[in-house]
């Protein structure tokens, strides 16, 4: 090793290579659920907002656009800075820190929306609500994907991404015993929320550094220790691992170097068609999906359905999620992920349809699994594939200039849904979202790239 510490070029591919050479998910299984706990707050935080504004409307007298921008679409503009912002400072100084303070953001907004008494404080809760949300899910997918096993990537992603996704299953069944008979069942709701993400911050504490991130650095030491370990757990479950030989380290595809920061790293081929392409998807895809979760029951409940029934039948509906995670779990590592994706955009549009369509409750109930079982279907494969397209230097910061800057799109959706019901109707405008979300499907198996089973340092190459 130099004498600076930072590891010579081939130390450090002698780090990459041992990992590349464990094909089992390195640590105890417990270290998945620890993960999936902060996915199944933030789920549960972006589906409660939307059961629960119906009574905070009247409680705060809230009309029209400040219902829709101020309390729904706030949360998402704090996505796309926390995604940014903490995205960077994840590639900057780690992944594990950054996860710790996510979550710490996340109950702090969660508490802060249970105690907010007027449009002000919620405001500026759901903001700092969203700037861990957005970080959150920025953070996640970079992380399992730096420690998993090329050939089992998608399948550990998609088991941490099912156990999460069960928060967003779990909420509107939560939100329809405690919104509609309590005046303050808001205000718990959001409780409960804070909860979670505490109990989350504590376990996260127990979670190891990223040994690739710790090479990029030059950390070469630290990253050789947290390697050793995570080798002589496997053994001591077992487990053989094979010799490495120096072919094996030559081939090893080492990241450039580079003192520039991340964003601007990213400017360079190839990584700049990969962001349109994914800013693109992500903007489309976020469209729909967020115009659905924030303004479903509220439009359904200003039609003329009531408020317990519009949220029974998107809590109904809402056990697609499960389904629709347990599925795409089958077939993570062995169909492309693009593939996969495109499929869920194409359910995702016929759930929709059916929806929109508001031929009888049952309808509603169908269009809302359907719908549910999409999003799980293709969210979580979504993350992993934008989160592994990037080199370790700018992977976070790579995730956020295409999943956080898509957000935005999210708030156009947000805002505009109920426009769009009011201008050319119900069906009109759940079809619209439905096909910008079909769209966004398109532009990514025909212009994305593949990623199922290779190595992340040959992905991002």
């Amino acid at each position: 090793m130099n004498g600076n510490g930072t590891g010579s070029s081939y130390e450090k591919k002698s780090i990459i290579a041992r990992m590349q050479r464990i094909d089992e998910w390195p640590l105890p299984k417990s270290f998945l659920a620890i993960i999936a706990l902060g996915y199944f707050f933030t789920f549960y935080d972006v589906t409660d907002i939307g059961f629960a504004m119906p009574a905070i409307a009247p409680q705060f007298n809230l009309v029209g656009s400040e219902i829709l921008f101020l309390a729904l679409s706030i949360g998402l503009i704090g996505y796309v800075f926390g995604s940014f912002i903490i995205g960077g400072l994840s590639d900057r100084y780690g992944r594990y820190p950054m996860l710790i303070i996510t979550m710490a953001l996340m109950a702090l907004g969660s508490f802060g929306d249970a105690a907010s008494v007027n449009l002000d404080m919620l405001v500026i809760f759901r903001f700092i609500t969203g700037l861990g949300l957005g970080a959150d899910l920025n953070l996640i997918p970079a992380y399992i994907g730096e420690f998993a096993p090329a050939e089992r990537r998608g399948h550990l992603a998609q088991i941490t991404f099912f156990l999460g996704i069960l928060g967003q299953a779990v909420t509107p069944f939560v939100a329809l015993a405690l919104v509609p008979p309590f005046y303050y069942g808001w205000r718990v709701l959001f409780f409960i929320g804070g909860l979670i993400a505490v109990i989350a911050v504590i376990l996260r504490t127990e979670l190891p550094r990223s040994p690739r991130w710790l090479v990029s650095h030059g950390r070469v030491k630290e990253a050789d220790g947290v390697v050793s370990k995570f080798e002589k757990y496997l053994k001591d479950k077992g487990l053989s691992l094979r010799k490495i030989k120096d072919e094996d380290i030559n081939k090893i595809n080492l990241e450039d170097e580079t003192s520039r920061i991340p964003f601007k790293y990213l400017w360079q081929k190839p990584y700049r068609l990969r962001m349109l392409i994914f800013g693109l998807w992500w903007g489309l895809w976020y469209i729909g999906n967020y115009a659905f979760l924030g303004d479903a029951a509220t439009i359904l409940s200003s039609s003329g359905v009531s408020v317990a029934s519009s949220i029974l039948y998107i809590a109904i509906g809402a056990i697609g999620y499960p389904v629709g995670a347990i599925s795409s779990w089958f077939i993570s590592d062995k169909i492309e992920r693009k593939i996969i994706i495109f499929g869920g955009s194409i359910m995702w549009l016929i759930g929709m349809l059916i929806f929109g369509s508001k031929y009888n409750d049952i309808t509603l109930i169908i269009g809302s699994f359907i719908a549910s079982y999409a999003l799980a279907f293709t969210l979580g494969i979504a993350y992993l594939y934008t989160s592994e397209s990037y080199p370790t230097r700018a992977r976070t910061s790579g995730f956020a200039m295409g999943d956080g800057l898509g957000h935005i799109g999210g708030a156009i959706g947000a805002l505009l849904l109920p426009v769009w019901v009011t201008e050319i109707g119900f069906f009109g405008g759940f079809a619209f979202i439905g096909f910008t979300t079909l769209i966004a499907g398109i532009i990514l198996v025909v212009w994305g790239s593949m990623a199922t089973g290779k190595q992340l340092e040959s992905i991002s190459a």
